[in-house]
């Protein structure tokens, strides 16, 4: 070689490959044991999400993440992978988490945290039928993997319709993604509805556990990351004062109530021939039951939590008359909000002979020594008075008052009220002497609100969810178990509505058909207002 001839190239470097402890084994070696300022960090890993132009991304993951890195719950390589038909590079993907980020979040807009969490941003545009566009989210995986150290470790968000699932999940099989590299974890995080009946749910448990084994599935029940749910278990368990009285022997009857004010929107395609129950009692409304009336589990982790949900969800006992104890409608035109609203017949997309239902009542009952006798009351519309979750826990009355009647004409019933949304908290109704000459008792009320107890607000549900996923703690996700449970409490029901008359109606802005209000007569109760 002559001194001027040009030295030959160097060899390309090798990617530098940092070897990551898995995320479920990680432990931060800087990590005091006393500190319980952030008792939960996520380890090394990542989250791909499928569907993300749609609404729930939009304004609820994407919001979420940045709302878990700013609190310092996401490890500094975090990566988000987004996966839709749009034609996107990664920076228009980008932009629009930062959009909606900046709209929706919690928590206040740091330029530093959003700088840190957009290099780990990656966008894949294609069809769940596109072989190409998998091959392409691996190959994003693998480079994330080693430039951003996660580890090896993802989770994947089907954010898409549920007929979808099965082809997601097999192109996932397909392109070797749903195997976790040795010493990691991949996991699939599911939106309900899971299945339309009980044959539906088993098939599509089926076809999804034949790519991730059942400990690897996470169904999503936003209602099960709220604050209140939760406080529901540390109510009953760790206090001595409610635990002796939650029973038959004190307990009248729970009603469980979720209304909303509003109509089906733009949902007529997704709400038509599914209606009320299917959405919302079928699992929010029924794993609220099981919460409320489980006994105690021997630790709170996911296995001794199903355990005990799944007594409760086979003792239910469906009532002999589903004719005088159920109830559907659906609501007609009204005024609410002050607009004049059309009913659901009227709403475009719907076929006015739909039979689908805005609004379920049901009575259950619970075969149990704890819950013999006790009825259970659940009920959910759309267009009601006002948008409100609720568990109401009505006590039976003194057993003998030594007060005159006139003294007590305007007592009503003991109750423990759980607030789920919109303030949530829990308010306490009990009997006290009105100020005054005379013996006069009157209902006074005794509330706790989250927002003026505790200097920090509650995290929203999918925060909760999401950085469970990434610690693979299942605690709050119903298993596969619960939900074919749910199922078969339910489609009796809905086999009953097929074959008998068509639905109730109830005005826009009422709280639902005299239907309803007649099924709680019979058994001598009303339903609370709330």
């Amino acid at each position: 070689m002559t001194e001027n001839a040009p030295a030959a190239a160097a060899p390309a470097p090798e990617p530098v490959r940092v070897p990551v402890a898995p995320a479920a084994d990680w432990v931060n070696p800087l990590r005091d044991a006393r500190d319980r300022r952030l008792p939960r960090i996520a380890g090394p890993s990542g989250l791909v999400i499928f569907g993300v132009t749609g609404d729930l991304s939009r304004k609820k993951l994407m919001p979420a993440v940045y709302d878990l890195a700013n609190r310092g719950l996401l490890p500094p390589g975090f990566s988000l992978v987004g996966f839709a038909r749009r034609d996107w590079e990664d920076q228009d993907f980008a932009q629009v988490v930062h959009d909606a980020v900046r709209e929706h979040s919690r928590t206040p807009f740091r330029e530093e945290v959003w700088q840190q969490l957009a290099e780990g941003m990656r966008f894949i545009p294609g069809d769940f039928d596109d072989d190409t566009a998998f091959k392409q989210l691996k190959d994003a995986v693998e480079e994330l993997d080693a430039s951003r150290g996660t580890g090896g470790n993802f989770a994947f968000y089907l954010s898409v319709p549920p007929k979808f699932f099965p082809k997601v999940v097999q192109q996932l099989k397909k392109v070797g993604l749903a195997s976790p590299p040795q010493g990691s974890w991949r996991r699939a995080v599911i939106e309900k509805p899971f299945g339309h009946d009980l044959a539906s749910a088993r098939e599509l448990n089926s076809l999804v556990h034949e790519v991730f084994e059942p400990d690897q599935v996470f169904r999503i029940d936003h209602y099960l990351g709220k604050e209140t749910v939760q406080n529901i278990l540390a109510l009953r368990f760790a206090n001595q004062m409610y635990e002796p009285i939650w029973n038959r022997s004190y307990v009248d009857h729970i009603q469980i109530t979720m209304a909303e004010d509003i109509g089906i929107g733009g949902r007529a395609g997704y709400y038509d021939g599914i209606g009320a129950a299917r959405d919302v009692i079928q699992n929010h409304l029924l794993q609220l039951m099981a919460l409320t009336a489980m006994e105690e589990p021997i630790a709170f982790d996911a296995e001794a939590l199903l355990t005990e949900k799944l007594k409760v969800l086979k003792s239910v006992r469906l009532p002999e008359d589903l004719g005088a104890h159920t109830v559907r409608a659906q609501y007609a035109g009204g005024w609410q909000g002050g607009e004049k609203v059309v009913g659901y017949l009227q709403e475009e997309g719907i076929d006015p002979k739909s039979k689908t239902d805005t609004f379920a009542a049901i009575k259950l009952g619970i075969d149990n020594r704890r819950w013999a006798g006790v009825p259970f009351y659940l009920r959910t519309g759309k267009r009601l008075g006002r948008r409100v979750t609720e568990i109401a826990v009505v006590f039976k009355r003194a057993p003998h008052s030594p007060f005159d009647s006139t003294a007590t004409e305007e007592l009503g019933q003991n109750a423990i009220v759980f607030r789920v949304q919109p303030d949530e908290g829990m308010t306490v109704r009990f009997g006290s002497k009105v100020p005054g000459t005379s013996m006069e008792i009157r209902d006074v009320s005794m509330d706790f609100a989250y927002g003026e107890s505790f200097t920090e607000s509650s995290p929203e549900a999918y925060e909760r969810l999401i950085l469970d996923v990434l610690l693979g703690d299942a605690n709050l996700f119903p298993r596969h178990q619960e939900v074919e449970e749910s199922w078969k409490i339910l489609d009796p029901i809905e086999e009953y509505w097929a074959a008998h008359g068509r639905p109730a109606q109830y005005a826009s802005g009422s709280w639902g058909p005299s239907e309803a209000d007649e099924m709680l007569a019979r058994d001598g109760r009303s339903w609370r207002r709330p």
